[in-house]
């Protein structure tokens, strides 16, 4: 089955769409009065102040107070009116409920990858059920790109580098357009997709129909290993780098006295390029991992710094960890303890690149 055509109004299939409509409707509305009504006082004055003989001249105007006052406080007072809706859509779509279903999408010439926190991978479609909040974390592996789908009216870029976040709740069962709405080379017009929104009985049948191998966690795990990163991250806190169970979305204190939000932000960049933030009370010994781990990689493992953060400090009873050194709960997950966003290998030693490509 193929998704709907476009029309000039695509189908309102999140619970942002009308609002979105609202908006756009008053602008239009808004255009259209002031271009009739302009367009008949260019027609109006010219007929009543023509010049009917040789020998007439007008009359000098000296200006009204009143009129001026009015022409600058209407078109104020509709500016504010814009700018406060927009605003407020604005910051209802860029703050995702706590609640949202986070999926992983990644940008590339030209197609799109996604991946779902149960381990599902998808190209260039996207499954979630109906009624349901939805938050997509999102990062290019080459040039800009932009995810949006007409249907829910919502779009965002997508910038290699960098994190951008997208969230909608569909509300109608269906088929959806994905466009790419950032030109991004020659097969740009090509780099489209498919939402599925799905009931959610179908979803889960979906969802645990696919053969997918492990989650994306678990997968994080298993790449935290091939890594070698075992070697310097110890849990019991005497490693030479930080143990980082229930780091996650701590603050992190540096050398020379800052602090940073440990996000998914702070682990990318920890893992890409480690020199740019050193833990205090640790030596920048850590090399980066650039070319040895795809985005794909550095977002399950982002996934897994966060899942043994969230895991072990609800087993522990604390609400954060150890960042300094300090001795902190040990993992209960099968395997070696987690990987370091700041601090990893001697430069004397050699990270190992498993089957990464």
């Amino acid at each position: 089955m193929q998704p709907k055509q476009l029309s000039f109004l695509p189908d309102q299939a999140s619970s942002i769409a009308g609002s979105v409509d609202g908006l756009y409707a008053f602008l239009v509305l808004v255009t259209a009065f002031f271009s009739l009504l302009i367009a008949f006082l260019v027609v109006f004055f010219a007929v009543k102040y023509r010049r009917r003989s040789d020998d007439e001249f007008p009359q000098p105007i000296h200006g009204s107070l009143l009129l001026e006052i009015v022409w600058s406080v209407i078109p104020l007072g509709i500016s504010m009116v814009i700018f406060g809706w927009g605003a407020s859509i604005f910051f209802k779509e860029s703050r995702p409920p706590a609640d949202s279903l986070e999926i992983y999408v990644t940008g590339k010439q030209w197609m799109w990858k996604l991946q779902h926190m149960e381990g599902q991978r998808e190209m260039n479609e996207l499954h979630i059920p109906v009624n349901r909040n939805i938050k997509l974390t999102m990062t290019s592996e080459d040039v800009i790109h932009d995810f949006f789908v007409p249907a829910f009216r919502t779009k965002a870029d997508v910038v290699p580098g960098r994190y951008t976040t997208e969230w909608f709740r569909p509300t109608k069962v269906g088929q959806y357009h994905i466009f790419c709405a950032e030109y991004c080379g020659t097969r740009h017009s090509g780099m489209i997709g498919t939402v599925y929104v799905m009931e959610p009985s179908q979803y889960e049948a979906w969802l645990t129909g696919g053969g997918a191998q492990g989650t994306m966690a678990q997968k994080g795990e298993a790449l935290f290993q091939q890594l070698a990163c075992v070697n310097c991250h110890l849990t019991d806190g005497h490693g030479r780098c930080p143990n980082l169970v229930g780091v996650f979305g701590s603050d992190v204190k540096l050398k020379g006295g800052a602090t940073v939000k440990a996000d998914a932000a702070y682990v990318r960049e920890s893992i890409l390029n480690p020199q740019a933030k050193i833990v205090d009370g640790y030596e920048n010994i850590m090399p980066t991992f650039q070319g040895l781990v795809t985005e794909d990689g550095v977002l399950e493992l982002i996934e897994y710094v966060k899942s043994i953060g969230a895991k072990d400090a609800a087993n522990s009873g604390t609400t954060g960890g150890s960042t300094t050194g300090a001795p902190a709960a040990v993992p209960t997950s099968k395997g070696p303890p987690p990987i370091s966003p700041t601090q990893t290998l001697p430069s004397t030693a050699k990270p190992a690149a498993g089957s990464m490509k």
